[in-house]
């Protein structure tokens, strides 16, 4: 059989291909009588209305196109910006907007972000996570395409993220007032990330203000975003500081639970020897041994609030509203820290 439309739905139902609209499209006016026998015909016989003519009336596609590097350790299967993603498409979902991954290959032809975007009549884009060498994503966000993240920082790119300074803070606060702690060490990730950059930063500016301990050696950059980076990272601390440091913050849960692996590994014991915070606050977190302190990052409220601006700005390009917008974090206490009795 044909593909049904509205002409032959119509004729199905010996109405006129208007009055199948107006129900489709909730418009006009139209018994309930008739209302309920279409919506019953259409359910018995799993018609499903395209969405070509809601876009050729809005001259919208009700499609939006996702960025997502393939740098080593961050791909779909990175924990943390994957649930961020997964929360954002559900919300886009609910609101009827398709989504589909931006790619440089058009069966043989090598497109810039901007030129698949234009290919594929996007209305918006969200870029997961990027890297800021990539110059195709300047030409993305200089373009007039809506684009939103919830990693990357630039001029014209509206950013959703979380407060990396303020969860620095409330973690060298619980070390100093309630870990009793003074030697603090930092595990960072790569420096051409923005989060980890401001998490450093907030490091070096609390450290002295608070009147904790930085010994030589003390802060350690991962080559990348996971688990063998931190455990690389922790070997590479311990053969070099001098005077051990008390407790480690770690910029990611991922580089974490690699740190904690480590720390076993050589004979180290978490809490007693060294105390281990992270950043994150990942589903693993809590389930490994000993389970992880962390500051949580609402990855719920990252990835609807993104896709709330998305849909603000796809809809009211003209409107201006605030280029980065930051997220409250907070302390979750585990078994990897212990509080001086």
């Amino acid at each position: 059989m044909s593909k049904r439309t509205i002409y032959t739905l119509a004729k199905e139902l010996n109405l006129a291909p208007g009055t199948i609209s107006k129900v489709l499209n909730q418009t006009g006016n139209v018994s309930q009588e008739t209302r309920a026998r279409v919506l019953a015909h259409i359910k018995e016989v799993g018609y499903v209305p395209s969405t070509s003519a809601r876009m050729l009336k809005s001259k919208k596609t009700y499609s939006v196109g996702i960025v997502f590097t393939e740098e080593a350790d961050v791909g779909l299967e990175h924990s943390f910006f994957s649930s961020i993603l997964q929360h954002f498409k559900t919300y886009l979902e609910k609101a009827g907007y398709e989504l589909s991954f931006i790619v440089k290959k058009l069966g043989q032809h090598e497109l810039s972000y901007y030129q698949w975007c234009m290919n594929k009549r996007v209305d918006g884009v969200y870029i997961v996570v990027g890297n800021y060498d990539d110059q195709g994503l300047y030409e993305l966000v200089s373009s007039n395409i809506p684009c939103v993240s919830t990693d990357m920082m630039l001029k014209g790119l509206h950013t959703v993220i979380s407060d990396n300074d303020q969860g620095i803070r409330i973690a060298l606060e619980y070390i100093r007032d309630e870990l009793k702690k003074q030697r603090v060490a930092m595990i960072s990730g790569p420096p051409s990330s923005k989060a980890f950059e401001e998490r450093l930063l907030a490091y070096e500016t609390y450290m002295p203000m608070m009147g904790l301990e930085r010994h030589e050696g003390y802060v350690v950059f991962c080559e990348s975003f996971g688990f063998t980076s931190g455990y690389r990272a922790i070997h590479d601390m311990i053969k070099s500081v001098s005077i051990m440091p008390e407790v480690i913050l770690v910029a990611s849960d991922d580089i974490a639970l690699g740190v904690l692996k480590g720390l076993k590994d050589i004979d180290i014991r978490v809490p007693d020897d060294i105390q281990v915070i992270g950043f994150d606050d990942i589903a693993f977190a809590k389930h490994f041994t000993p389970s992880l302190t962390t500051i949580a990052q609402d990855q719920k409220a990252l990835g609807e609030t993104a896709a709330k601006q998305l849909i603000y700005l796809m809809e009211n390009g003209d409107q201006e509203i605030p280029e980065v917008l930051k997220l409250p974090v907070e302390l979750i206490r585990r078994e990897s820290t212990k509080p001086a009795s």
